[in-house]
């Protein structure tokens, strides 16, 4: 990414984000998203650095709304609940159906970063665990249980994105919110 960012670069970048809450950017090519932007391949290449930086800053501005969802949890006292309340808000947030296409390009990012361990998608799988894990450790000092929980969301978060199910995953994910508070 260039070293300073301007006005331009911040509003191509929120246009972008749009585009590729839409679209993904797995697949992304310039023409379409300048297009679609404003813009042309050459100014985003310019403000970006290379195609690469783009998809980092699309990266970054998902988790920057991933993280404002953290902070709102901690801001409503994730540190004053168990476990299986904040578990239970977090899928509150996943499962809506206004979240989707984040979540969706979240699964991609995700994917990607294990996949590519080298190129724009670089440790961002690695980074969200860690949020999340941070967050669900408000609740727990517990690695063990923490990492339980997150996969589960993950998992239901998958299959909810696969299936659009919402019923099911919920009835099963509550399931295991029950088991928690039940342990605990």
């Amino acid at each position: 990414m260039p070293a300073s960012a301007s006005p331009r670069r911040d509003e191509l970048l929120e246009r972008a984000y749009r585009y590729a809450l839409e679209h993904g950017v797995a697949d992304l090519s310039l023409r379409p998203l300048a297009a679609a932007v404003g813009s042309s391949p050459r100014v985003l290449l310019f403000l970006f650095g290379s195609k690469a930086g783009l998809v980092q800053a699309l990266l970054a501005r998902a988790r920057q709304d991933e993280l404002a969802l953290l902070d709102r949890a901690r801001a409503t006292g994730a540190g004053q609940r168990d476990l299986a309340t904040v578990a239970s808000e977090l899928w509150d947030w996943l499962a809506a159906e206004e979240h989707r296409s984040l979540l969706k390009l979240w699964v991609e990012g995700y994917a990607r970063s294990l996949i590519d361990s080298d190129g724009p998608w670089a440790g961002f799988a690695t980074a969200t665990v860690s949020d999340w894990l941070d967050l669900l450790g408000e609740a727990t000092g517990d690695i063990a249980e923490r990492t339980l929980m997150l996969g589960v969301l993950r998992g239901a978060l998958l299959d909810l994105l696969a299936t659009g199910d919402l019923e099911r995953v919920s009835a099963a994910v509550n399931r295991q919110l029950a088991l928690i508070g039940a342990a605990g």
